[in-house]
């Protein structure tokens, strides 16, 4: 088809199936990640209130972390994706490489943070009786970190080069680990919010035993097992990419980190009742966080192959499965938040607290998935620095000052503290498109 000819909705319409046919697996695969920390909660939640909070603390640093971490996994999809589009294996191999080497790195430099961050967590205004049982689990979960980083990074050559459904059976392969390997160490072994800790490094490492061996024996990526040399050159090449991605990831997810210890200054109940909402929403979030890697997916293939006319469709046919799906799930939180905050605590406070919480959740769905859509667009073109600072001011100067002015200033507590994230978001999903649209505009 021409310049000349060009149709734009039929364009459109044209990217829903291959889009559909890339986020529902990565969807999918996401979910199982975070099913292992809703697993988590619900495992824990039988101990009180104090032991869920604990998980509470953890879940809000391990964001940051996992955030930054995600920058470098994105730029290893991005890269082979645009290597794949070019049908250059031999530069997909590089990439695969040169990215799982800075999966290691960034993973033990993950673990190690983790390590020097719990000292502080007393003098940022924890609760006492949550720091006398947080250490086993915290330290556990950093030790987690690492195999999480590598096996995504190798679940980011399976999603760009075809086989997105591997991606999802070696990931809920981890998921059937997870839940019999919680309830033992749990209940059975009786070692508490340890036990959660321990059943989550052992699933994840079941996943990514099981992904080495695939790309290990599978005849179909014999041409990414290819050797090829990797010098520190290329290394550092990829980490210029990842490091505005990781200050991006990490300022959304540090952002929303911030928003967990300010629930820690309510005290344990409301750290616990934003928990529960944590587990659920981001379980939730997970299919428009798909959708923004389908979009990066989709427009880094677009971009290696030189079909520049095909980005905004991209884009388009995103946000619009993106907004139907974040309606129906504000209408979920909305109807049905008590009931899924009761089936996690029978505690009456945590669960009127959740049940508000939610419908605030609700509010939000729509703006998130459009920024986070938008984003992983940007992303695919290889667009990195404007984006992350559009996000750092929307979440640092405008939605954390925010929060904390509704929730402790004027004394609106949790609720106010998650209207004040709310701002943030909407700016973010506002720009982001714009930015998208000012780049694919014809020359």
């Amino acid at each position: 088809m021409t310049d000349l000819t060009f149709n734009p909705q039929a364009s459109t319409r044209a990217e829903f199936w291959p889009l559909i046919q890339l986020a529902v697996p990565l969807m999918v695969g996401l979910a199982a990640a975070l099913l292992i920390g809703v697993v988590d909660t619900v495992m824990i939640s039988p101990l009180g209130t104090v032991p869920l909070a604990a998980a509470g603390v953890t879940t809000a640093v391990l964001i940051i972390l996992i955030s930054a971490l995600w920058g470098v996994i994105t730029a290893i999809s991005v890269q082979i994706s645009q290597a794949e589009g070019a049908q250059d294996p031999a530069r997909v191999a590089l990439a695969l490489r040169s990215g799982m080497l800075m999966c290691l790195l960034g993973g033990g430099g993950g673990a190690a943070l983790m390590c020097v961050l719990f000292p502080l967590l007393g003098p940022l205004g924890q609760p006492q009786e949550v720091l006398d049982i947080l250490l086993p689990y915290w330290m556990s979960m950093a030790i987690w970190i690492i195999p999480f980083t590598l096996f995504f990074g190798l679940k980011a050559l399976f999603d760009a080069v075809g086989r997105p459904w591997t991606a999802v059976a070696l990931s809920y392969l981890g998921v059937l680990i997870n839940v019999p390997a919680n309830y033992a160490f749990i209940h059975i072994f009786d070692l508490g919010i340890l036990g959660a800790g321990l059943a989550s490094i052992l699933s994840q490492c079941v996943s990514l035993g099981a992904a080495c061996l695939v790309l290990l024996y599978t005849p179909g990526l014999a041409a990414f097992r290819q050797r090829v040399a990797v010098t520190w050159t290329d290394v550092w090449a990829q980490t210029k990419d990842a490091l505005p991605l990781c200050i991006g990831y990490a300022g959304e997810g540090g952002a929303y980190a911030v928003v967990g210890l300010m629930m820690g200054w309510l005290g344990a109940e409301a750290l616990a009742a934003h928990q529960i909402v944590n587990a659920l929403a981001g379980l939730a979030y997970m299919i428009p966080l798909g959708m923004a890697g389908a979009a990066s997916i989709r427009v880094g293939l677009a971009v290696g192959g030189g079909s520049r006319s095909r980005l905004r469709p991209i884009l388009k046919a995103s946000f619009v499965m993106v907004t139907l799906w974040q309606v129906l799930a504000a209408a979920l939180f909305i109807a049905a938040g008590r009931l899924m905050a009761e089936t996690m605590s029978n505690d009456r406070a945590v669960i009127d607290l959740a049940a508000t919480l939610f419908i605030v959740v609700a509010l939000l769905q729509v703006a998130d998935g459009v920024q986070g859509t938008a984003l992983g667009a940007l992303r695919g073109m290889s667009d990195m620095n404007l984006p992350t600072f559009i996000t750092l001011t929307a979440y640092w100067p405008l939605a954390l000052p925010a929060s904390y002015g509704l929730g402790f200033v004027l004394g609106y507590g949790a609720v106010g503290v998650w209207i004040g994230y709310l701002l943030g978001l909407l700016v973010a999903a506002v720009a982001l498109p714009v930015r998208f649209w000012m780049l694919t505009k014809e020359p």
